[in-house]
């Protein structure tokens, strides 16, 4: 039987140069969250390949140079910058007798330490499932035990394998019937904010974009904000009316905070926070969050672009809110297409430089609503 080593607050790091074009990028982002996790980076091994090795991963060679640096270091954590096979994670953790986690394993640990609302661990919990099994195969050997069926459906001679992967399919069908149910409340809710004529917007972007510092600054909330990746997990919705400025009345609107986007952000954490991320998917307008001072904007941007299309809410109006301008060389202020709508803004949560520009933004779009509404009626 193998016995996995306990988890310590001291990993090293494991990053293969695939050629791909944001490798470095990649790499800062497995430091930050190591970090965030809490954990310590005592040594880091980078190596590059045209592909990975079926057994190992990263090659029988830096395998063992890995593995003399956890001897030498004492440390019994591993973090792979890739999603491992199970049978990779396991020939490794037999081979190094450390424990390894994939990139995916560690943005679901992050998860479950930060979800703080009831529906966010649900979230969570399903997400953790659904990659655990995954790893219910074949190789672990106190898995092969028979158990008795004593007081357990399935009778004499299940193994606890299958017992293991019934009990998680009944967990994950539970889990889905529960989020299933949180989700029609609030469509429920939405409907009723569409009946009270309230203007739904949502802040989407990058995880560490700024976004929940702006949605304090918007609602004068307090919620939590750090700069560090993933500071926020739950969603949180604020009712608040704009002042009437000149031209336009007052405006009520829901601003909602959302996770932040990440690149090879896991399948399964997309599907579990399919109820969350739906009040992107429902929204009148999209804030969409820009680090400004990233050197990796850009690419930002697709990566959010992209999950957004994976979870049905491209089709939804969107301005950019280029933040963080208190961080660079750049004068607050507001672009706007070929048809005279604000499509970009520029501004910094943190100092509020820019702010008027952002609830011009939620006026303007709130009266093209309202035209949209009247012109429709007019029609029907």
């Amino acid at each position: 039987m193998l016995d996995r080593p306990a988890i310590t607050d001291a990993v090293i790091l494991v990053s293969i140069d695939f050629s791909e074009p944001d490798y470095e990028e990649s790499l800062y982002e497995l430091r930050q969250l190591v970090m965030t996790a809490g954990l310590k980076i005592t040594g880091t091994v980078e190596a590059k390949r045209s592909v990975p090795d079926a057994k190992l991963f990263l090659g029988s060679g830096k395998a063992e140079d890995l593995k003399a640096m956890l001897a030498a270091s004492e440390t019994k954590l591993v973090a792979f910058n890739h999603d491992l096979s199970p049978s990779q994670q396991r020939n490794l953790e037999r081979f190094l007798e450390a424990r390894v986690v994939d990139r995916t394993g560690l943005i679901l640990d992050i998860f479950a330490q930060r979800a703080q609302t009831h529906e966010g661990k649900l979230q969570v919990e399903l997400a953790q499932l659904e990659h655990l099994s995954t790893r219910l195969v074949r190789g672990w050997t106190h898995l092969e035990r028979q158990k008795g069926g004593i007081g357990v459906r399935g009778g004499p001679g299940e193994t606890q394998l299958e017992l293991d992967r019934r009990l998680l399919r009944v967990r994950i069908k539970q889990l889905r019937e529960k989020l299933t149910k949180l989700k029609s409340q609030r469509g429920m809710q939405r409907r009723a904010r569409k009946r009270s004529s309230l203007m739904a917007v949502s802040l989407v972007g990058y995880t560490n974009a700024g976004k929940s510092t702006l949605f304090n600054r918007l609602t004068r909330s307090d919620i939590y904000a750090a700069d560090q990746l993933f500071a926020t997990l739950d969603t949180t919705s604020r009712k608040m009316h704009l002042p009437a400025l000149e031209g336009y009345g007052s405006v009520p609107v829901v601003l909602s905070d959302t996770v932040g986007f990440i690149k090879h952000l896991p399948t399964t954490l997309i599907e579990a926070f399919g109820a969350t991320l739906e009040e992107a998917v429902q929204a009148d307008l999209l804030f969409h969050i820009v680090d400004m001072a990233s050197t990796n904007r850009e690419s930002q941007v697709t990566q959010v672009n992209k999950v957004l299309h994976d979870i049905g809410a491209e089709k939804v109006p969107q301005i950019l809110i280029l933040n963080q301008i208190d961080r660079i060389d750049c004068e607050a202020g507001f672009d706007r297409d070929e048809h005279g709508r604000i499509v970009r803004i520029r501004a910094s949560a943190k100092t509020g430089e820019g702010a008027e520009y952002i609830r011009l933004a939620l006026q303007e779009h709130h009266a093209y609503l309202k035209k949209l509404s009247t012109e429709k009626n007019a029609y029907a």
